[in-house]
């Protein structure tokens, strides 16, 4: 499970779109996982597995947090810390754009994208963790890929 926790956190913030309510998720995501640990099936993929529960635990937060009228943190606290060097300034850049078109792609489509492209999830092991068709997968990855290219180029270089 420890080895996970990087995946967790990288999938955290592509859902959560902020990295302290990431951690967060990762947090709730390793306790629901902790707390079920007789849930999972020994033969299965864990990562998988813990890969749902962080997405049930994603729809539970945003539900939550629409029934409480809570709004996230804004995107830029805390993101002005590192080194300032010219190409660690350029590669935060360029990931900030991507995260920036991530964030404006529909939720189906962008954890989509954050569990094939990022994670590098098979289509059949990301299908299953959000418990739909492969080929609804596919068509959500299509189109979010086709959106994220388009935005990534309209993009300022």
């Amino acid at each position: 499970m420890v080895e996970l926790l990087p995946r967790l956190r990288r999938l955290g913030r592509v859902l959560a779109r902020d990295w302290a309510d990431a951690d967060d998720l990762v947090q709730v995501t390793v306790e629901r996982a902790l707390a079920r640990r007789g849930q999972w099936r020994p033969g299965t993929r864990l990562d998988s597995w813990m890969f749902r529960i962080m997405k049930n635990a994603w729809i539970d937060e945003t539900r939550a947090r629409t029934r409480s009228g809570r709004v996230f943190a804004a995107e830029d606290v805390g993101e002005a810390v590192g080194d300032n060097a010219a190409e660690a300034v350029e590669a935060r850049l360029a990931v900030r754009e991507v995260e920036r078109a991530m964030a404006r792609l529909p939720p189906d489509q962008r954890i989509a994208i954050a569990l094939v492209l990022v994670d590098g999830l098979s289509y059949q092991e990301a299908a299953d963790v959000l418990e739909i068709p492969a080929g609804t997968l596919t068509s959500r990855l299509v189109r979010g890929r086709a959106a994220l290219l388009a935005e990534l180029s309209e993009a300022p270089a």
